[in-house]
């Protein structure tokens, strides 16, 4: 085995990276709840997605009643938010990291810049590219299973659930949604991956090698389909309109966050807010691995786990000349 640092990257976090320590041996309760205090508390993604759901919700979304009957008002509401919403986040990350460099290469994972042009990009360039597909069939998607969801509930398809009827459920859904998406999430990347789905279909997601805010949801309509009908669960399990809200936002905003390249929004000398993570940005790079999350190990069950050490890097290059000898 190789010894030394993983070469060719600009930033590496503390490595190895660790799973959840749900599933680590023996169980250590204060790891298991500094994961979720950390994950969850504080300023953090999930928390920043559940204000924006809420807000969301309160003064930019129709009545539940209003929902009964598809109109092009209500629906136009929702379209244009989620617009907003996309062009927003990735925006504003795109613009601080990238057209700014407000930070300069710290805690940037790959030392390469963005791609200006390239023919391998429907638009010539990584960034029209992702902005075209996000922008476009990303947020037409995002709001067809919202609005879709929103007539289900209204109409007693998707059973309905009421805080003051059943609290703890109500408040259990939105912690579910992220652990349900780590499950869900790495079952159709590793379908995605079957060689004639990748060629047609994931390979427009993996033409970023080195990923920034708008690679997030760049995917072929199919992907971003199959990906965001993740919403569909609640059909099995009942929802509010906020977890309609919150879950697709998660979904669509995470992706966005989780692919700045940057470990983090540095103000201050500080990581002030955690986003990409060198667990997804390795599968990017180096394809058989890392298909899932650190939520639920299945990368470690099912042997695709890369956690960012020579060493790992060493059994990963093993593997795929195994694969490509096949």
């Amino acid at each position: 085995m190789s010894d030394g640092p993983l070469k060719g990257w600009n930033h590496l976090p503390q490595l190895p990276l660790q799973v959840s320590p749900v599933f680590q041996w023996p169980p250590d309760p204060r790891k298991i709840m500094r994961w979720f205090w950390d994950s969850w508390f504080l300023i953090t993604e999930k928390i920043i997605i559940l204000a924006l759901t809420i807000a969301s919700y309160y003064w930019f979304s129709p009545s539940l009643e209003a929902t009964r009957l598809l109109n092009f008002d209500w629906i136009a509401l929702v379209y244009i938010r989620n617009f907003l919403l996309a062009l927003a986040i990735g925006g504003s990350l795109h613009l601080w990291f990238y057209t700014f460099s407000a930070q300069g290469k710290n805690l940037k994972y790959d030392p390469r810049p963005l791609m200006i042009k390239g023919k391998q990009f429907t638009l010539g360039g990584q960034i029209r590219d992702n902005m075209f597909w996000t922008l476009g069939s990303g947020v037409f998607i995002w709001t067809l299973f919202e609005v879709v969801s929103w007539w289900a509930l209204a109409n007693g398809f998707i059973p309905y659930i009421k805080f003051t009827d059943t609290p703890f459920w109500f408040v259990s859904v939105f912690f579910l949604i992220p652990i349900w998406e780590s499950f869900y999430f790495y079952i159709i990347h590793r379908a995605l991956h079957i060689p004639v789905l990748y060629r047609y279909i994931h390979s427009v997601h993996h033409r970023n090698i080195n990923v920034g805010p708008w690679s997030g949801m760049s995917m072929h309509p199919v992907e971003q389909f199959v990906f965001l009908g993740s919403v569909c669960i609640h059909l099995l399990i009942g929802a509010h309109p906020l977890h309609i809200i919150f879950h697709l936002q998660y979904y669509f905003l995470t992706a966005i966050t989780t692919h700045t390249g940057f470990q983090g929004l540095l103000i201050g000398d500080r990581n002030r807010l955690a986003l990409g993570t060198f667990h997804h940005q390795m599968h990017h790079r180096y394809f058989e691995c890392n298909y899932g999350s650190l939520e639920i190990p299945w990368d470690k069950w099912f042997g695709s786990f890369h956690d960012g050490t020579v060493e790992a890097n060493d059994k990963m290059q093993e593997r795929r000349k195994n694969i490509m000898g096949k």
